[in-house]
């Protein structure tokens, strides 16, 4: 059993940036590939990015491409989402996600686990 906390949520104005990081129970956590998704109201829930067990490798969506940067410390068990350039468009609730023995999936149904959520709002 994992259990994942979200934080660093909150509002800022476009161009800006948040940091988000999401910490794990347990003492399992290097065997989770890890993901990042988000949810704005009235649309599903999509893929942000994802991070391999040990951290070597990396996906992203194309429209998060070169300004979001996901990264993890399993020494801490948590994974970051580091957000820049924000847009308007990026406002949504952010959930982080841990996939058993995976080295990250862009597809939410294969995760485990979820966190809570964390709102992130972008001002124009």
């Amino acid at each position: 059993q994992v259990q994942l906390v979200e934080s660093g949520g909150g509002l800022v104005q476009a161009g800006g940036s948040l940091r988000l990081s999401c910490a794990a129970s347990g003492r399992t956590f290097s065997r989770y590939g890890m993901g990042w998704f988000r949810q704005a109201p009235g649309n599903e829930r999509d893929f942000v990015a994802a991070i391999s067990r040990r951290g070597g490798r990396t996906y992203y969506a194309d429209s998060v491409k070169g300004r979001f940067t996901i990264s993890r410390d399993n020494a801490k068990n948590t994974v970051y989402l580091q957000m820049n350039s924000l847009k308007p468009e990026d406002t949504a609730v952010y959930y982080c996600a841990a996939d058993f023995w995976s080295d990250g999936s862009s597809r939410w149904g294969e995760y485990d686990y979820w966190g809570q959520g964390t709102q992130v709002t972008v001002s124009s």
